[in-house]
């Protein structure tokens, strides 16, 4: 006992020990000046350093390099952000020569097919976070041209949260788990990123991408990509035109509903990395097609808003989008680290035609990127790594470091040189070498943001205009799920001054759901992003109406609706089932391009009432309907019987019609859907075809069911059936 006495007494002696030691490296920063890590305090840390305040930012700025270094180095080995990724080869060929507007290659020559590697992915989650996090998708793709590596480093949403890379290390801290508990996991629904964001408005229209249906997608095959900032292409005249890039998927922008993705993340968290693989292996390959949007050196300044903020769009209406090339994604990796984990992407690898603008979260990221793949990827030889090289041939004379591969002949490693007749030598422009825009710079150093940057809420209001009512409900329940996760009521507070400055009765939806009220005026200042110095007044977001009202291009209402390729249907049925019927609908089904799955009570096969044996791919047990598109129940007098009878085949039905999908039935098996919650929605009558306009299909008639089921699918969704739910599914 007292031998007990005396361990636990050590060990208590140890523990305080262990906490006066570690009590000399704690801090807080709690009323303390902002210092660089080498103690000199900082004046600015909202702005980098530009020649002129929409002009480059400066390699000589050391506060950012310090901050960007630090952040870019504080995960060891998996990526800071975009950690879970899932990636696909495939190819890419323009439609006719681009030459007009670009000289590089890869866009001149519809004959050449052009090597890709595609990268998706989220962003806030570690490496085994979930799929369905609500959050950006990364749409980064690697064209392995005949120039060189050309990187398209995009997101699923075609603005940011920030205008200026010196402020990526805060948001990315912010929306990470917090600090003290490392909680919650891919999630922004939380103390520190909505009290980041309560205070910086540029984020504003962001943050209404963000709770849309555009944070949670079908799949990656069915959303956009963008290229974020604004671009140069160069043609051979040196001509410069400022361009936006998009890629637009062919079987069009669709989303899953919020509570289906959460109950999918329980369930499956790699679907959307499952579903693109499975889409590959099976030949349904992905498609997307190359946009641009194109605007003459001569435009610069005709808009309402400025072409180097990253927080706006060029909307559609004003630039239309002109599709000039499609990418398909036809094979899968072979091995996920040596390829996914390893590929390093890079803003800064561009290709003859192709250059930057001032946008100076673009300019942060030339800098960052590099700076990530030496610590991530284990020195200066990446670009050695399988995956990352060129398919043309590599000549300098960088030496050495760890990792290296190539072996060097000769003795020479230094440029100019006489023993090696002064090469490798340098490119010509005529011979293909990149040469950098002449872009004119008459400006002093400073530390600030053009005037032009400080519009914040007209396109977030734009946005927001421009949904369905549907949509607009889900970005509703979106703030109101977020929001209703932070634990300050002045976050919450301070944000609904900020939502009120996009819509009132957006603001008005979310504080009912809060218990709160709207403020009549925003918390001031609303902005706390400026310099030690600065006047608050002079960084007040200035408030504009853009020039159109609404944009059909942002609502997801309208996007392509025309086809059931790749879609995932399940048919449920048991012993007894009428397998003439089952495998009309599952042969059209097919042959429409969607994939068929039967779902029954146990594995094995059920035996049809023509004594046919039916394969069935999973049990309730295994199955959900929220790995499916749409449903279908076909009749046959015992499978019925049993269906109804089977509780999971009742819910199965509920789920699906809870989350607004398309749903068949023979009028045999009416018995089954009568055990539902919505059987009260059902007519009485089923002499003919019946679709009902919440997208219920139910006939007599297999012909004529098929095709309207088909039809049905092809709509996506029916959100209407959201206004009078809750289905307890």
């Amino acid at each position: 006992m007292a031998k007990n006495k005396k361990d636990a007494a050590n060990a208590a002696e140890n523990i305080n020990d262990k906490v006066a030691k570690l009590a000399a490296h704690t801090t807080s920063d709690d009323g303390e000046l902002l210092t660089t890590n080498h103690g000199l305090r900082i004046n600015d840390d909202q702005n980098s350093l530009k020649a002129g305040d929409r002009g480059a930012t400066l390699l000589e700025d050391f506060i950012l390099r310090e901050k960007i270094t630090h952040f870019d180095h504080e995960r060891i080995p998996e990526r800071v952000v975009h950690a879970r990724g899932s990636a696909a080869h495939g190819v890419f060929k323009v439609y006719e020569s681009q030459s007009a507007i670009t000289k590089a290659h890869f866009l001149l020559d519809p004959s050449v097919e052009t090597p890709v590697f595609v990268r998706f992915s989220t962003v806030a989650g570690s490496r085994g976070s979930t799929d369905l996090a609500r959050d950006v998708r990364g749409f980064a793709v690697k064209f392995y041209t005949q120039e060189g590596n050309f990187d398209l480093v995009g997101n699923n949403m075609p603005v940011f949260f920030i205008q200026d890379a010196i402020k990526f290390p805060d948001l990315v801290h912010a929306v990470k788990p917090e600090p003290d508990n490392e909680m919650p996991q891919a999630a922004s629904a939380h103390d520190t990123f909505w009290d980041f964001i309560s205070v910086m408005p540029e984020s504003t229209h962001m943050i209404m991408w963000l709770m849309s249906d555009r944070a949670i997608p079908r799949s990656y095959r069915m959303m956009e990509g963008f290229g974020v900032h604004t671009f140069r292409l160069i043609n051979e005249a040196g001509e410069s035109t400022f361009v936006k890039f998009h890629w637009k998927p062919l079987l069009g922008v669709h989303s899953v509903a919020w509570d289906e993705a959460q109950n999918i993340s329980g369930k499956d968290p790699d679907y959307h990395r499952r579903d693109l693989w499975e889409a590959i292996e099976s030949g349904a390959f992905p498609e997307w097609e190359l946009g641009v949007q194109l605007v003459p050196e001569a435009d610069e300044f005709k808009f309402d808003f400025d072409l180097l903020d990253p927080t706006k769009i060029i909307p559609e209406e004003l630039v239309p989008v002109q599709r000039i090339g499609k990418m398909t994604l036809n094979r899968n990796p072979e091995n996920f680290f040596a390829e996914t984990e390893q590929v390093a992407f890079h803003v800064g690898h561009v290709v003859p035609g192709i250059d930057f603008t001032n946008d100076p979260l673009l300019q942060g990221r030339l800098f960052s990127y590099t700076d990530t793949q030496l610590i991530r990827l284990g020195g200066p030889n990446f670009h050695e790594i399988p995956i990352n090289r060129p398919v043309v041939p590599v000549h300098n004379n960088q030496r050495d470091g760890f990792m290296r591969q190539t072996i060097n002949r000769g003795k020479v490693s230094y440029g100019p040189n006489g023993i090696a007749n002064n090469q490798p030598a340098q490119a010509k422009a005529a011979e293909g070498g990149f040469t950098s825009y002449n872009e004119r710079i008459d400006a002093r150093k400073i530390r600030r943001r053009s005037k032009s940057f400080f519009e914040h809420f007209s396109q977030a209001r734009l946005f927001f205009n421009s949904q369905s009512d549907p949509e607009k409900n889900h970005i509703i329940d979106a703030f109101s799920f977020e929001l209703g996760k932070v634990r300050s009521v002045e976050i919450r507070q301070r944000m609904l001054g900020i939502i009120a400055q996009v819509d009132k009765n957006l603001a008005a939806g979310v504080a009912y759901n809060l218990g709160l009220h709207v403020p009549q005026e925003p918390e001031q200042p609303m902005n706390l992003s400026f310099p030690a110095d600065a006047d608050p007044a002079d960084y007040q977001p200035v408030d504009e109406e853009s020039s159109i009202m609404l944009s059909d291009a942002l609502s997801m209402l309208n996007t392509v609706k025309d086809t059931i390729k790749s879609r995932k249907i399940a048919i449920l049925a048991a012993d007894g089932v009428n397998a003439v019927s089952l495998n009309t609908v599952k042969d059209a089904l097919v042959s429409g391009g969607a994939t068929v799955e039967v779902i029954a009570p146990r594995l094995g096969v059920v035996i049809a009432e023509q004594d046919e044996k039916i394969p069935v791919d999973h049990t309730f047990l295994t199955a959900a309907s929220v790995f499916y598109d749409a449903v279908y129940v076909p009749g046959g007098t015992n499978s019925v019987a049993t269906l109804e009878a089977e509780a999971d085949a009742v819910h199965f039905l509920n789920e699906a019609f809870k989350h607004c999908k398309a749903i068949a039935a023979d009028e045999d098996a009416l018995q089954v859907l009568e055990a539902t919650y919505f059987s009260k929605k059902l007519p009485d009558d089923f002499s003919d075809v019946s679709v009902l306009t919440e997208g219920i299909v139910i006939s007599n008639d297999t012909a004529k069911l098929t095709k309207q089921f088909i039809a049905a699918i092809a709509q996506h969704r029916f959100w209407e059936r959201e206004l009078p739910r809750k289905v307890p599914a």
